[in-house]
C-alpha cells in the first residue's frame, strides 16, 4: 500500500520523463512547490543518437536478463507473489510502442526475426540470454542490432518457457534413470559381496573339510600303522615266545636226557607196547622188548631206589626201580642182578644183565613203566618224554 497520496504530476515529456516544455532540447527546473508536492526532477540535457541507442541497449539487456531469469524460474516450483495495491493512475496519454524511437523497429524488422530464429535453432532452443543480446559499442548508432538482440531475448524467453515442461519431464526421467541405475549398482554390489562371501565361505568350508579329511586320513593311517606295528610286535613276540618255548623244551629235554639214560647202549626192538599175539597170556604185549645178547649190561634210566630185585614167575629175574615221582620201571628176564632191594642208584648205573629167564623165546630185556597209581603206560612214549630217542 502507498503511504502518501501521490501529488499531481506535470505533463508527460516523452524525452525528459517529467513536466516542462515539450521541446526535446529544453530543461524543466521545478520550483519549491513542485518538489514539495512530490514531483520529480527530469532534466534533458542532450538528445543524440548515442543516447537513443543506449536506451534501446538497456532495454535489450533487461529483456535478455529477464528471459534468463524466466528460463531459470521455469525449472523451479512456483512461488506466490503478493503485490501492493497501487492507486489509480491518471491517463498519461502515453504514446504507442510503435511510435517510440528505436522500439518501433522491433515490430517491422523481418531480417531481425530471421536472425532470431537462426539463433534459437543454433543454440538448441535454449540460448544463453546474455550471449543472445548483441553488444553495441557506445557511440555507434546500431539500433537495429540492439533491437534484434532484444527481440531475440524475448523470443528465447518464450521458447524456453514453452520448453520448460519438457525439460522438467526430461530432468525427472534422468533423475529416475539415475536413481534406478544407482539402485541397480548397489544391488549388483550387494549381490557381488554376497557371492564373494558365499564363495569365501564355501572355500573355507571346503578347506576345513579337506583338512578334516586329511587329518582323518592321517589318523587312520597312523592307526593302521599302529595296528600293523602292534600286530607285527605281537607276532614277533609270539614267535619269540615259541622259539623260547622250543628252546626251553629242548633245554629241558637236554637236561632230562642228561639225567635220564637208555637201558641199553646197543639193541633192537623186537616187540612194542600193546602188540597182540598168542605168546602173551593176556593176548597183548604189556611192555617194550629190547633184543640183545645175554650178559649185556642194563643201566638205571634215572636216579632212584631199588624197590625189589628177585624171581617173578613168567618175568624170570626182575628188578623194580622206583623214581622220585613214584614212577616204577620194571626190568625182566635178567640173567643176573647186581643190586638189591632198598639200594639207591644213579642214572646210568648198572643194575643187571640181559638174559632169557621166565616165559621167553630168546634173550632180551622186557621193560615196563607204571605210574604211581599202578597203571601201565607205553615205555617208548615215556622215554621220548624224557628227551630220549629210540
Amino acid at each position: 500500500m502507498a503511504s502518501n497520496t501521490p501529488a499531481s504530476e506535470a505533463p508527460f515529456d516523452a524525452f525528459g520523463g517529467g513536466a516542462g516544455p515539450a521541446a526535446p532540447d529544453t530543461e524543466w527546473n521545478p520550483d519549491e512547490g513542485t518538489l514539495r508536492s512530490g514531483g520529480r526532477h527530469r532534466v534533458v540535457k542532450q538528445r543524440s543518437n548515442f543516447a537513443r541507442s543506449s536506451t534501446v541497449l538497456g532495454v535489450g539487456v533487461i529483456a535478455a536478463v529477464g528471459a534468463g531469469g524466466l528460463a531459470t524460474a521455469q525449472e523451479k516450483p512456483p512461488v506466490a507473489i503478493s503485490l501492493p495495491d497501487l492507486p489509480d493512475l491518471p491517463d498519461l496519454n502515453l504514446p504507442a510502442a510503435e511510435d517510440l524511437p528505436g522500439v518501433g523497429e522491433l515490430f517491422a524488422d523481418d531480417q531481425a526475426d530471421q536472425q532470431i530464429q537462426d539463433t534459437i535453432a543454433a543454440t538448441g532452443g535454449n540460448p544463453n540470454p546474455l550471449t543472445a543480446a548483441t553488444y553495441v559499442t557506445p557511440g555507434t548508432d546500431d539500433a537495429s542490432a540492439t533491437t534484434r538482440a532484444a527481440q531475440a531475448s524475448f523470443t528465447t524467453q518464450n521458447a524456453t518457457a514453452e520448453a520448460a515442461p519438457t525439460r522438467a519431464a526430461d530432468a525427472g526421467e534422468i533423475l529416475r534413470a539415475r536413481i534406478l541405475q544407482q539402485a541397480e549398482q548397489q544391488q549388483a554390489s550387494a549381490d557381488a559381496a554376497e557371492k564373494l562371501a558365499a564363495e569365501k565361505a564355501a572355500a573355507e568350508k571346503a578347506a576345513a573339510e579337506a583338512a578334516a579329511a586329511e587329518k582323518a586320513a592321517e589318523e587312520a593311517k597312523a592307526k593302521a600303522e599302529a595296528e600293523a606295528k602292534a600286530k607285527a610286535e605281537a607276532e614277533a613276540k609270539a614267535e619269540a615266545e615259541r622259539i623260547a618255548a622250543e628252546k626251553a623244551e629242548a633245554e629241558r629235554l637236554a637236561q632230562l636226557a642228561a639225567s635220564y639214560s637208555m637201558p641199553l647202549s646197543s639193541y633192537s626192538l623186537s616187540a612194542t607196547y600193546m602188540q597182540s599175539g598168542s605168546m602173551w597170556s593176556s593176548g597183548y604185549h604189556t611192555g617194550l622188548d629190547f633184543a640183545a645178547p645175554t650178559g649185556t649190561p642194563l643201566k638205571a634210566v634215572h636216579s632212584g631206589t631199588i624197590k625189589s630185585a628177585g624171581w617173578s614167575g613168567s618175568y624170570g629175574y626182575r628188578v623194580v626201580l622206583e623214581l622220585e615221582d613214584g614212577t616204577e620201571v620194571w626190568y625182566a628176564h635178567l640173567s643176573s642182578m647186581t643190586v638189591g632191594a632198598g639200594q639207591t642208584v644213579t642214572t646210568g648205573e648198572t643194575i643187571g644183565r640181559v638174559g632169557a629167564t621166565g616165559n621167553v623165546t630168546g634173550a632180551h630185556l622186557h621193560m615196563e613203566v607204571h605210574t604211581a597209581g599202578g597203571d601201565g603206560i607205553d615205555p617208548a612214549a615215556w622215554l621220548r618224554s624224557k628227551g630220549l630217542s629210540l
